[in-house]
C-alpha cells in the first residue's frame, strides 16, 4: 500500500519519471555521431534516423493503449507498470548486438515511453490545486528537458570514452531508484478513486471530437519539432562547422531553454488559457527556428537556440496541459493518450525528416525552414480548438478558470 502523500509528492514522482523518459529518448541524439562513426555498423544518416524513429513508433502504440487502460484500471497501477517496462527495455537497447536489434529494442522501449506522460499528467492535474494545475503540470513535465540536459551532459562526458552503450544503460536506473520509491509513496488519483473505471463514450463526437482531432494535429507538430531537433541539432551544427563538443552543447542550451519555456508558457496558460499560450508559443517557435540558419554572433546564436527550445519542447509542455484541462477526468487519460499517441507520428516523422534533408545535401536554410513551417501548422491547430460548452461535474473539482480552454 502506498504511504499517505500530497500533490507535491505526486509532482515530484512524476517529474522524476519524466526525467528518465526524456533522458532515454534524447540520449539517442547524443549517441548519433558515435553511431554514424561506428566502423562495424557503417550506418547512413537515413538509417540512423530510421532507428531513432522506431522508439517513437512504439510510443504511438503505447500512448493510445496506456491512456485507455489508465482510465479503466487506474493511474497508479499503470504508472508503475510503464516505468518498469521502459527501464528493462533500456537494458536491451544497451546490449543490442546489431542495428536491427537496436531498432527493435528501441521500439519496445517506446511502448513505455509513450505511456508514462499521459499517466503522469492525469495524476498531477487531478491532485494539484485548481489555480496552479497548468504550472504544476509544467513543473512535472520539465523533467523531459531536464532529461535532455542530462543526456547532453552524459554525451559530453562519456560518449568518446565509454561509447554509446554506456549512455543507453544509464536509462535503466529507475529499476533500482525511482520504481521502489513510487511503489511506496504514490497514491491513486483522487478523481479515479471516486469513480473507478467510469468513462464517457462521447469523446470522439461533436465539438469534443473536433477538439480531439485538432489537439492531435497540434501534438503532431509539437512532437515533430521536439524529436526532429533533439535528434539532428548536434549533427546540423557539426555540418555548420562546430566541433562535436560544441554541437552537443547546443543541445544542452536547447533543452535548458525548454525548461524556461514550459514554465513560462504554463503560467500564461493558468492566467489566459491554453489556447492563447499554445498558439503564441508555436508562433515564437516558427520565428526563432527560421532564424537559426542565419549567420549570427555566437552569443546571439546560443540565445536563439534557447528560445527555439523554449518554443518547441516548451510548447509541447503547454499543449499537454491544454489537452488535460480541456476534458473531464473520466476521459482525461484517454484524450491525452489518443492525442499524444497520434502526435507520436510527428515524433516518428521528425528524425526521418531530418535524416532525409541531411542525406539530400540541402543547406541549413532548408532544414530549419522545414521545421519552422511545422511550427506554423501547430499554431493554426492550437488556435482553432473549439472551447468546451459545459463545465465538468462538481465531483471532479476542476475550477472553471482552469478548464474552459
Amino acid at each position: 500500500m502506498p504511504a499517505p502523500t500530497n500533490h507535491r509528492t505526486v509532482v515530484a514522482l512524476g517529474f522524476a519519471a519524466i526525467v528518465f523518459d526524456g533522458y532515454d529518448l534524447i540520449v539517442y541524439g547524443s549517441a548519433v555521431p558515435a553511431l554514424m562513426a561506428d566502423p562495424g555498423w557503417r550506418l547512413s544518416a537515413p538509417q540512423v534516423g530510421a532507428i531513432g524513429s522506431y522508439a517513437l513508433l512504439g510510443m504511438f502504440v503505447g500512448a493510445i493503449a496506456a491512456g485507455a487502460l489508465t482510465d479503466r484500471f487506474g493511474r497508479r497501477r499503470m504508472f508503475l507498470a510503464t516505468l518498469a517496462w521502459f527501464s528493462v527495455m533500456m537494458l536491451a537497447v544497451a546490449a543490442a548486438p546489431s542495428p536491427e536489434l537496436l531498432g527493435l529494442a528501441r521500439f519496445l522501449a517506446g511502448l513505455g515511453f509513450g505511456g508514462i506522460a499521459p499517466i503522469a499528467i492525469a495524476l498531477v492535474v487531478e491532485s494539484a490545486p485548481a489555480p496552479r494545475r497548468n504550472l504544476l503540470n509544467a513543473v512535472m513535465l520539465c523533467g523531459f528537458p531536464v532529461g535532455g540536459v542530462l543526456a547532453a551532459l552524459a554525451g559530453i562526458a562519456l560518449l568518446e570514452s565509454a561509447g554509446f552503450r554506456a549512455l543507453f544503460a544509464l536509462g535503466a536506473l529507475p529499476l533500482v531508484t525511482l520504481l521502489p520509491l513510487a511503489a511506496w509513496l504514490l497514491p491513486e488519483s483522487p478523481g479515479f478513486a471516486r469513480e473507478p473505471g467510469v468513462r464517457d463514450p462521447g469523446l470522439t463526437r461533436g465539438r469534443a471530437g473536433v477538439a480531439l482531432g485538432l489537439f492531435a494535429l497540434a501534438n503532431v507538430a509539437g512532437f515533430l519539432l521536439v524529436y526532429g531537433l533533439n535528434t539532428w541539432l548536434p549533427q546540423l551544427m557539426r555540418q555548420a562547422g562546430y566541433a562535436l563538443g560544441s554541437a552537443i552543447a547546443f543541445l544542452l542550451v536547447f533543452n535548458l531553454g525548454a525548461i524556461a519555456g514550459g514554465l513560462a508558457g504554463s503560467a500564461v496558460a493558468d492566467r489566459y488559457g491554453g489556447r492563447v499560450a499554445a498558439t503564441s508559443a508555436f508562433a515564437v517557435g516558427a520565428t526563432s527556428i527560421g532564424l537559426l540558419s542565419q549567420p549570427l554572433p555566437p552569443v546571439l546564436l546560443y540565445l536563439l537556440i534557447a528560445v527555439a527550445g523554449a518554443a518547441s519542447v516548451g510548447t509541447q509542455i503547454v499543449v499537454f496541459g491544454y489537452v488535460a484541462l480541456h476534458y473531464p477526468g473520466r476521459n482525461r487519460a484517454t484524450a491525452l493518450g489518443v492525442s499524444t499517441g497520434i502526435g507520436r507520428l510527428g515524433a516518428v516523422a521528425g528524425p526521418l525528416l531530418g535524416g532525409y534533408l541531411i542525406g539530400a545535401g540541402l543547406g541549413l536554410g532548408w532544414n530549419f525552414a522545414a521545421f519552422a513551417a511545422v511550427a506554423v501548422l501547430g499554431a493554426l491547430a492550437a488556435g482553432a480548438v473549439p472551447p468546451r460548452t459545459a463545465a465538468p461535474r462538481p465531483a471532479e473539482g476542476l475550477a472553471a478558470s482552469g478548464t474552459m480552454q
